[in-house]
């Protein structure tokens, strides 16, 4: 019984502790999830200020906290992440992007230049691609761009290629 009152007497700092552990969480992960947590906390700490049991203060910080990740996190991530760019970037921006075999390129190896006027070392996934062909990324698989035909043939020199 004697440990249960010192518990209880010495609560504030436990909440303090937790409060402070979240807060530091918070900052090096800035997902608002264990803001909410420390939030809880407060209320904990406050229940436990105006003379409320453990248990009680337990449930307390357990509800607002569960309250306030369901409610108030998911609009604060929203208007967070509002301003956004959705435009793709570096590997995410070369998927579907076309380009032109500059050497052949096989299941092993060749080179493409890209839309955007890189070159890249490709491959194929089936078949073998010749100098000329139209091509575009299906996907990036490390330093290696795999393509697709987007053409049934190589163009000729006479053919006008806008991925040049």
């Amino acid at each position: 019984m004697e440990l249960i009152q010192t518990i209880e007497q010495w609560a504030w700092i436990g909440w303090l502790v937790l409060i402070l552990a979240f807060l530091v969480i918070e900052m090096l992960t800035l997902d608002f999830t264990f803001l909410m947590l420390s939030i809880g906390g407060l209320a904990g700490l406050v229940a436990d200020l105006l003379g409320a049991p453990i248990w009680l203060q337990v449930i307390i910080a357990a509800g607002v906290a569960a309250a306030l990740l369901l409610l108030l996190r998911p609009p604060l991530l929203r208007r967070l992440r509002r301003g956004e760019d959705p435009t793709p970037s570096n590997v995410d921006a070369l998927i579907g992007l076309g380009g032109t075999v500059v050497s052949s390129v096989g299941a092993h190896g060749g080179q493409v230049k890209l839309a955007n006027g890189d070159v890249w070392t490709a491959r194929t996934e089936a078949g073998d691609l010749l100098p000329g062909t139209r091509v575009r990324v299906s996907r990036i698989d490390g330093a290696t761009a795999v393509v697709r035909s987007d053409s049934p043939e190589p163009l000729t020199p006479a053919q006008e290629d806008p991925y040049a």
